[in-house]
């Protein structure tokens, strides 16, 4: 058994390069200081490696951390695997995901500054759950704008937010600009829409502040904790990787569970395991969008990052991986991913499904669809390689796969795979360069 982690482990000192500096966003409009505090800033541009996880935080972790770890033999099997397969599971804590690890950090630093309630963006539902149970064990109100697409098909994860004391809106509302703005292609399906309105929701506010769980550096950095557990219960196993495998949407997924070895090799002078991104193939911004400046949310009131991205006001094809329905990666991977330090593929949602279909029958787990992402490719990667940017990888020694969340509130989905309705809407190439056109490059 593995012990949890005293300390979240940061990989800027071990990248090599710095990251782009954030630019202000046009001058088009007012912009909105975003409310967030210092020992968060701190966490995302300092070269400190190691940063302590507060006590209260620990005492929450250790209600579900350590998380399993195991051989996936079956499912290896299964798929054909020339190489073992390992699965770090994430899904077992109320928010059935990944997301609970920095929402609980994140109340607890936005408690501590004098913050009295607060409001996010959600595609899926995993980080708007976590951040209502977050806040309910830390005392705070907190507001979740959902994808108003996800939260039709799966109205359960609004029930779940509901009974942690969350008040929920779809999104687009009518309740900020933002929402009355939307134009009519896009009624529901976007990601950068509800981040936005909860932006504008939480600005005029006052103890109000914005919550985001995925793309910025500090929330990838409380996510070590995935793969320093990882490190550590693969030590336990005698078991050798030379690939890990995440899936995509802004990437603290797989930031945690691949940036940690990534140091560690780093580190030790020894060559780093390939870092495979699997992203969906409806918001390709690893494997066909542009490194650029673009805004992380569609009012446009932040500064704006340096990251590879489809562009912010394109109109994301609908699918059921609403968790990677995000038009751009963090600026920290992004940064990674542009100095060739991050491999990437992206899987439709069949694909991904039918990997986390087979995944259920041979290991006794549903994957949430975001997952099934990373299922299927680590299981391309294990029998044939994958080919990225004309390269083609492939592994050796075996691959470690993060499952970052269940799939228990996305039946709907797999009702339509078992009844062969599923089918991929990949995005047009003009549209993808229409949306990224005017954004300017990082120097």
């Amino acid at each position: 058994m593995s012990e949890l982690p005293k300390q979240w482990q940061s990989v800027l000192p071990h990248l090599g390069h710095t990251l782009p500096e954030d630019v202000a966003p046009p001058s088009s409009g007012e912009g909105v200081s975003v409310n967030l505090p210092m020992e968060l800033v701190r966490q995302s541009l300092s070269q400190r490696e190691f940063w302590d996880i507060p006590e209260p935080v620990l005492e929450q972790y250790r209600r579900y951390r350590p998380t399993p770890l195991w051989r996936a033999d079956a499912f290896a099997r299964a798929v054909g695997a020339r190489v073992p397969i390992y699965v770090k599971y994430e899904g077992g804590n109320v928010s059935g995901s990944h997301k609970f690890n920095t929402a609980l950090a994140q109340a607890y630093y936005y408690r501590k500054a004098g913050v009295t309630e607060l409001v996010t963006g959600t595609g899926a539902g995993q980080w708007g759950t976590a951040l209502a149970a977050a806040c309910a064990w830390f005392g705070l109100r907190c507001t979740v704008f959902m994808v108003a697409g996800s939260l039709r098909r799966k109205p359960y994860r609004g029930t779940l937010m509901r009974l942690l004391g969350a008040t929920l809106h779809e999104s687009p509302s009518p309740l900020t600009e933002v929402g009355r703005a939307v134009s009519a292609d896009r009624p529901g399906n976007s990601l950068s829409v509800a981040i936005g309105e909860a932006v504008a929701y939480a600005a005029e506010r006052d103890g109000c502040a914005f919550a985001i769980g995925s793309g910025e550096t500090y929330s990838i950095l409380h996510q070590s904790v995935v793969g320093t557990e990882a490190l550590d219960q693969l030590g336990a196993l005698d078991a050798k990787v030379d690939a890990v495998v995440g899936c995509v949407g802004a990437g603290s997924n797989f930031g945690g569970i691949a940036l940690p070895p990534f140091a560690a090799a780093v580190r030790e002078g020894r060559p780093a395991p390939l870092l495979l991104a699997a992203e969906s193939s409806t918001t390709p911004k690893l494997t066909r969008g542009v490194y650029a400046y673009d805004r992380t949310d569609s009012a446009g009131r932040g500064p704006m990052e340096a990251m590879y991205t489809v562009g912010s006001e394109f109109a994301i094809p609908d699918s059921h991986s609403a968790g990677l329905r995000y038009h751009g990666a963090a600026k920290l991977l992004s940064a990674m991913r542009f100095h060739g330090q991050i491999a990437a593929t992206a899987v439709g949602q069949a694909d991904a499904l039918s990997a986390a279909h087979t995944f259920v029958r041979t290991e006794g787990v549903l994957p949430a669809p975001e997952s099934g992402h990373a299922l299927a490719a680590a299981a391309r990667l294990a029998v044939d390689g994958v080919r990225d940017r004309d390269a083609d990888h492939r592994t050796t020694e075996g691959v470690l796969v993060c499952v970052s969340g269940h799939g228990l509130l996305d039946l709907g989905a797999y009702d339509q795979l078992l009844a062969g309705e599923l089918h991929d809407e990949i995005p047009d190439e003009q549209l993808i360069r229409l949306a990224t056109a005017n954004l300017g490059r990082p120097r």
